[in-house]
């Protein structure tokens, strides 16, 4: 796999950035703490994608919140396989909890379903879904409609700010579209 030395020249073009994903990361974690005045919710990771979201969420939200997280994947290099490998590593029970699944990007909705059954047999009291962007286009599953949404986006392979293409580019500061001819010579 061929990378830049500077990963930046990697990007097609900015689809959102710095500045913007954190003034909405921000509105989030307001709307959050409004709609969970009185709780104590859990915000569960779905790593390692929605670490950096989480981590700028839970800066905003102003109650006491627990922290989770769980790893699941359904992608093979730029497209989702529709089949979800999930490593489950909650170390405390969600049992009667008010649970907010947070990820990076929900497109085809496969592996939030599987997230969401497996909270549901674990007990959780309430489950809600944050996702900093929502990529309705390549919904493949019913009824899977996050709550909290960072952003609606079109049918673009996205990297930067915990997204990633092959484990690189999640450093980047900002969502960006990455160059076809970066993935396309290692998709063949």
């Amino acid at each position: 796999m061929k990378i830049s030395t500077n990963i930046n020249k990697d990007v097609e073009f900015v689809l959102i950035d710095n500045k913007a994903l954190n003034k909405r990361i921000k509105e989030l974690g307001k709307e959050i703490t409004k709609d969970y005045k009185g709780k104590n919710p859990v915000l569960l990771c779905l790593l390692k994608g929605s670490l950096h979201f989480m981590t700028k969420l839970a800066e905003n939200i102003t109650l006491p919140i627990e922290y989770e997280c769980l790893k699941a994947s359904s992608y093979a290099n730029t497209v989702s396989t529709g089949k979800v490998s999930v490593l489950v590593n909650m170390l405390n029970s969600i049992k009667d909890k008010d649970v907010i699944i947070v990820e990076d990007i929900v497109d085809t909705g496969h592996t939030m379903k599987n997230i969401l059954e497996i909270l549901e047999k674990e007990g959780a009291r309430s489950i809600e879904i944050a996702t900093m962007l929502n990529k309705q286009a390549r919904r493949e599953v019913e009824g899977i409609n996050p709550k909290y949404v960072g952003f609606e986006i079109p049918d673009y392979f996205v990297i930067g700010f915990g997204l990633d293409y092959n484990e690189f580019y999640r450093n980047l500061p900002y969502i960006g579209v990455l160059k076809e001819e970066v993935y396309k010579n290692n998709e063949q």
